[in-house]
């Protein structure tokens, strides 16, 4: 049996990460061999009941029998498992790095090296908008993608610059792409879908919780040379990014606020701990330059 094909039937009923699958295979030996570990075996290298390995291991061979590329391929969804040419191999320096992802749009995009992710709040101000005509045309010459998470707010309005430029972005969900969050985001994600990237790790049927959106994060600043805030307040999920991009040793851009501004508090404390000023995408060209040579 094709190793693809049962790595994405289990993948579909176990959308586990990558460190995970290794775990797995370094029992069974094979992608192969994986249908034939029991529930106990199953349960102990994945630390998880045996209940819920019996579940797993039931709908796998179920699963199986069902050609789940094929059903992709007819909804026009890209299947990207770790080993196809087309996976950022900037994402196997995480610890969890996705299994797969899976892609609607033009996935050669995801061949160039140069990319910026563009993050901040979803209660972004028209100073974010203002931000995105100073830092996204050079970006764009500079021949960089714009990668972002398709939220409200600073997402969308990163998305729409390298649209509005003449660019090519990323939106990496924090669901499966048989949904659609938020619902007024639809014109812009048809867009994206069409012309540009819509990314996730989540098999398509996967639903919008919470909890996947910071998991999103870590692809978003995974598959990107640096992050910029344009505004954030003290709380923000965005700079959940940004703690992984500082993790991973890759520079955080900030655009200064105005010191009376909520959504500036998370944007100038990142400042103070040491993140880089920008007010123009001319900057962080100079700034990454001598490491994209």
């Amino acid at each position: 049996m094709n190793s693809l094909h049962e790595l994405i039937a289990l993948h579909y009923v176990y959308p586990l990460t990558l460190n995970k699958l290794q775990k797995l295979l370094e029992t069974s030996r094979s992608i192969s061999n994986i249908k034939n570990l029991s529930s106990s075996n199953f349960s102990q290298i994945l630390s998880i009941s045996t209940k819920n390995a019996d579940n797993i291991l039931l709908n796998y061979h179920r699963m199986l029998k069902i050609n789940l590329l094929d059903a992709y391929t007819s909804a026009n969804i890209n299947v990207i498992p770790f080993n196809s040419e087309y996976y950022p191999e900037k994402l196997m320096e995480l610890i969890d790095p996705p299994t797969i992802l899976y892609a609607k749009g033009d996935i050669s995009i995801l061949k160039n090296p140069n990319k910026i992710a563009i993050v901040g709040s979803r209660k972004a101000t028209s100073y974010s908008k203002l931000a995105m005509e100073m830092i996204v045309p050079p970006l764009i010459q500079g021949n960089f993608i714009i990668v972002s998470g398709l939220a409200r707010g600073v997402d969308s309005l990163a998305h729409s610059a390298a649209i509005k430029y003449g660019g090519k972005t990323i939106a990496v969900l924090g669901h499966g792409l048989f949904h659609l969050y938020p619902k007024e985001n639809k014109k812009l994600a048809d867009e994206i879908e069409g012309n540009h990237l819509l990314l996730t790790e989540y098999p398509p049927y996967v639903g919008i919780q919470k909890w996947h959106f910071p998991m999103r994060n870590r692809i978003i600043s995974g598959i990107s040379n640096a992050i910029v805030v344009t505004e954030a307040a003290l709380k923000s999920g965005s700079l959940i990014t940004t703690e992984h991009a500082i993790e991973h040793g890759k520079d955080v851009f900030v655009v200064p606020g105005p010191i009376n501004s909520e959504q500036s508090k998370g944007t100038n404390s990142l400042l103070r701990e040491g993140a880089i000023p920008i007010w123009s995408g001319h900057q962080i060209l100079e700034e990454l330059k001598l490491f994209l040579r």
